[in-house]
């Protein structure tokens, strides 16, 4: 793991921003495929895929020296959440390209703001239509509704199972003042299609679904059953940015996907990840495509 502790002590400072520090595992720091350390300021946050030995943990402590405090979590067989040292705050906001965002550390393995997505937060920042409808499919903490907001999207309908996140979303957008125009639809998705059916068309459809979450989403199967229905969400001209992070899926699976379910939308560009989230197969990264409605 020397790759990563050599990152941690060649830092002077924590970003202002969070965001990934150190991106293990995309193959490109061998013998650190398990780890990844993410800066939520002013809080590390060192993530392994499988157990650190406590001298590991001890020389992750040793790089950091006390200048920032840390929480550390493992994934996967011995998972475990611990805070290693300093405080986190509570309430924790963090920002990232000046939208604030409500996070949570110490308790579950998504934290409230997906770093890998920064970059398709930014492009819906920049190609929302002004005025226009939006619709984000599992919203999750809704920080697409957010941006879309702020750059003048009239109405954001966020639909997600987990109404836990969907405060958390209420949350986010009080925090960045933007409440009027979000709804927050605590659905089952594939019972709503009729609901949400009525309240288009939309001049842009969000999905970013998990990859597989037994119960809600598996995107061998499901993905398919939200394609066949964007041609009748989408408002002429009007665009669906199709996000899957599933590193055993390439793009070629959602290309296949929605030249079989939805032959009408036209492919119109991948949008790249965040250069730390870099991957010796980009296949295996997250996939984000935009596609239009002619």
């Amino acid at each position: 793991m020397q790759a990563l502790l050599d990152a941690i002590v060649a830092m002077a400072e924590l970003p202002l921003d969070a965001q990934r520090l150190f991106h293990g595992r995309g193959g490109r720091f061998p013998g650190c495929e398990h780890l990844a350390l993410d800066a939520f300021p002013p809080v590390l946050l060192l993530t392994s895929f499988r157990p650190l030995g406590e001298a590991d943990l001890a020389a992750v402590a040793a790089a950091i020296g006390g200048r920032w405090p840390c929480v550390y979590q493992c994934r996967g067989e011995g998972a475990e959440t611990r805070l290693m040292s300093g405080d986190v705050p509570d309430p924790h906001v963090v920002t990232e390209a000046g939208t604030r965002y409500l996070v949570h550390l110490l308790r579950g393995q998504n934290h409230g703001l997906f770093l890998d997505m920064a970059e398709g937060r930014r492009w819906v920042r920049e190609h929302v239509r002004p005025g226009g409808k939006v619709l984000n499919l599992f919203a999750y903490t809704c920080a697409f509704s957010v941006v879309a907001l702020q750059a003048g999207a009239a109405e954001v309908v966020n639909v997600d199972m987990a109404s836990g996140a969907l405060a958390t979303g209420r949350g986010n957008h009080e925090l960045n003042g933007v409440k009027t125009g979000a709804k927050f639809l605590a659905h089952d998705l594939f019972n709503s299609w009729g609901k949400l059916t009525r309240g288009g068309p939309y001049d842009l459809v969000v999905c970013d679904p998990p990859s597989f979450q037994k119960g809600s989403f598996v995107a061998t199967k499901d993905y398919a059953r939200v394609a066949r229905r964007l041609p009748a969400l989408l408002a002429p001209g009007g665009t669906a940015l199709l996000c899957l992070n599933a590193p055993e899926l390439g793009p070629d699976f959602l290309r296949g996907v929605v030249a079989e379910h939805a032959p009408e939308l036209v492919f119109v560009e991948r949008v790249a990840n965040p250069a730390v989230f870099a991957d010796v197969d980009e296949d295996r990264a997250l996939k984000v495509l935009a596609y239009r409605r002619p």
